[in-house]
Order: C-alpha cells, then structure tokens, then sequence
C-alpha cells in the first residue's frame, strides 16, 4: 500500500503542476487567442474553466483519482505533441497558426484512455501450461485463479457471477481467489451476491480463497460490512479461506494460503510448508507477489498471486519493481525451480482504466510430465 501512496503522492504533484502549463496551451486556441485582444483577464479565465471542467466532469462521471490520470495522460500527450510540432515548425520554417498540438493531445487521450477503459472493464482469458514430474494422480490438474475483483470498480456483484459462470465453463479441477476480493467501499449486495456466485459455481475440488491488502478494509466505515461478515458469507457458501494454513486435497496435491503480507502476524513460508510431503505437487496462494527468493528455497512448484493489477497504468508496474516493491508484476516466470504466476486481476483498484494490461482470469493447466528411465 505504501507503494501506491507514495506513486498517487507523486501523480498528485505532478497533475497540479501540469495544470498551469494546460491552461497556457488551452490559451493558445484561436477563439481565445482572438478574446485576449480585447479581454485579456477574461481570456485567462476561460483557458482555466476548460481545464477545471475537465477535471470536474471526470471527478463527477468517475471519481477523483480518474480526473488526475485523466489530467496526466493530457499533459503528456500535449508535451509530446509541443515538442514534436515545435521542432518541425522551427526546421521548415514556419509560424504556428492553429493549436494541432492541442486538438492531438486531447484526441489521443480520449482514444488511449478510451483502450484502456476497455481493457479494464473486459475480462479476458488468460493460459498457461505447465509441466511437474511429480506425482498428481492426474494427468492435467486445471487450477482457475483469479484475483483483485475489488467489487464496485469495474465489476459488480452481477457482473461477478457472469465472470464465475466463464471461469465455471472451463471445467476446472479448483478454482482459487488470490484477495482483494472487495474494496475499501464496497457495498454488502455485491460482496453477498458475488459470494453466492462462487458457492454456485462446480468445480472438483472447490474453491479456495485468501486475504488481500484491501480486503480487511482500510477505512471500514466506507463499507456497510465487516471482515468477520465477509469470511462468514465466503465459508456459508463453500468457499476455503486460508489463512496461513496448508490442505491436502483429496490426498493428491496441496494448496497453501499465505495471509498477506501486510498482517504482522504472518507466518514464513518455511513455517508453513516444513511438515509436507515434498513428492507432493504444491499451490502456494499469495496476494503480493513479493517473497519470491524465499519462496524459492523450499521445493514448492507454484506461486499465484495477484496485487499488482498487471502494473494497472503504464508505467507503474516496472517502477513497482525499480523500486523493489514487488518482484515482479505480470506474468509467469521460473526461479529456481519454482514457478510464478502473477495476474492482472479481474478489476482493478480505484481507477477504471488498464493502460499496458488488461483484466483478466487465469487458467494454469499442470501436466504429468512423462517419466524417463534413469
């Protein structure tokens, strides 16, 4: 969380300094530029209104911090624009006459931002195979995972079922939740419906569930629920909540879940995994994908998290990593015999917008490796 603080700190700063340089290009159209002849003060007021209009309108149709990166991606894209026209203006030789730099900006910001509003509010499939010499008891063991649905965002209690009814048409063997199920505002409606959704849901082995960062909820009284509410619709409607404990399912493979990383009473995962049966496949379910060097260290085959949103906004995920973080952001990778998996997540936090990313549900198939003679 302290990450994200620090970078919407920083885009805070950013979007407020970048206000008067937008106000000195909204100077520059030519109904304005004609205004100022005669009514300079008045010229100036009206640059301004059509930047506080955008904010508000954003603020109003979304929410505040979508009227900043709103803010952002048009400041950006008019330097861009600036530079670019400027330096072709002064090589042919020629006198700007038309803002083009500004009606550029404000185009390619609504089609970018528009993308991204797409990439967010559609959940796409996502597939990975994997291999195990272990022994599964099955040829292909299917795990469905998901995380960070943060109801209210994107996605909505009803909304949720129809995503759980895809995930539920994949046929999966399990089904697991890497947290930040709800958000900080969530409503009651939504996080009941979207727990009943998952007790509907078949699947062979069940459905599996640890604690995000938000799930606790950061300031309870924006929500009309408590946490204790929230685990006790998620076991009355068959879902396992692990916190830092371990299961053997159906004595074939197991799955642990680690509480988050923001619960000072976390256990390590060597605590965790020290009394189990290392010929055992093993899911290790953890929001933030953070530990990876320990996690490394103790034979276990696959890591699933979720946290990071796929790095949300370009270019967030790779400072996150710059910045240590996360280990990673996106995607799967191996390390030291372990295998990652980070997910973009279903929805998102706070912002409607996926820039770089997209939501996402995951299906990680694991194969029987074939066996060789020594």
């Amino acid at each position: 969380m302290s990450f994200w603080l620090i970078l919407f700190a920083v885009l805070l700063a950013a979007s407020l300094g970048g206000t008067f340089y937008l106000i000195t290009r909204f100077h520059r159209f030519s109904f304005v530029e004609k205004m100022a002849e005669k009514h300079k003060a008045l010229s100036w007021v009206i640059a301004a209104l059509f930047v506080a209009a955008i904010v508000a309108l954003s603020a109003l149709l979304i929410n505040v911090w979508s009227a900043i990166v709103i803010l952002l991606h048009l400041i950006f894209f008019w330097i861009i624009f600036d530079i670019i026209l400027g330096y072709l203006r002064k090589n042919y030789k020629e006198e700007r006459k038309h803002n083009i730099e500004g009606v550029l900006a404000i185009a390619t910001t609504f089609v970018y931002l528009l993308f991204g509003w797409k990439f967010a509010h559609t959940v796409y499939r996502t597939q990975y195979n994997l291999q195990t010499a272990k022994d599964m008891g099955t040829d292909r063991l299917r795990i469905c995972g998901f995380a960070d649905s943060h109801l209210g965002i994107t996605i909505d209690g009803e909304k949720f079922a129809e995503e759980i009814k895809r995930i539920e048409a994949e046929n999966p063997d399990v089904v697991v939740l890497a947290g930040d199920f709800v958000d900080d505002d969530s409503c009651r409606a939504d996080m009941v419906r979207a727990c009943q959704a998952m007790g509907e849901m078949k699947s062979t082995y069940g459905v599996y569930y640890i604690d995000g960062n938000h799930d606790k909820g950061y300031y309870q009284s924006g929500r009309d629920f408590t946490y204790d509410e929230l685990i006790s619709e998620l076991e009355k409607n068959g879902v396992t909540v692990l916190k830092d404990e371990t299961v053997l399912v159906d004595d074939k493979f197991y799955i642990v879940g680690r509480k988050d990383k923001s619960d000072d009473e976390r256990m390590s995962v060597s605590e965790l995994v020290k009394d189990l049966d290392k010929s055992k496949y093993t899911l290790v379910l953890d929001h933030q994908p953070n530990d990876y060097a320990n996690e490394s260290e103790e034979d276990i085959d696959l890591v699933f998290s979720g946290h990071t949103h796929g790095g949300h906004l370009w270019p967030a995920g790779y400072i996150g990593v710059l910045l240590r973080a996360n280990d990673a952001f996106y995607g799967a990778e191996e390390y030291n015999g372990t295998g990652f998996i980070v997910t973009s997540g279903i929805s998102g936090w706070a912002i409607p917008f996926k820039t770089g990313t997209k939501s996402e549900y995951v299906v990680m198939d694991v194969y029987q490796a074939p066996q060789t003679n020594q």
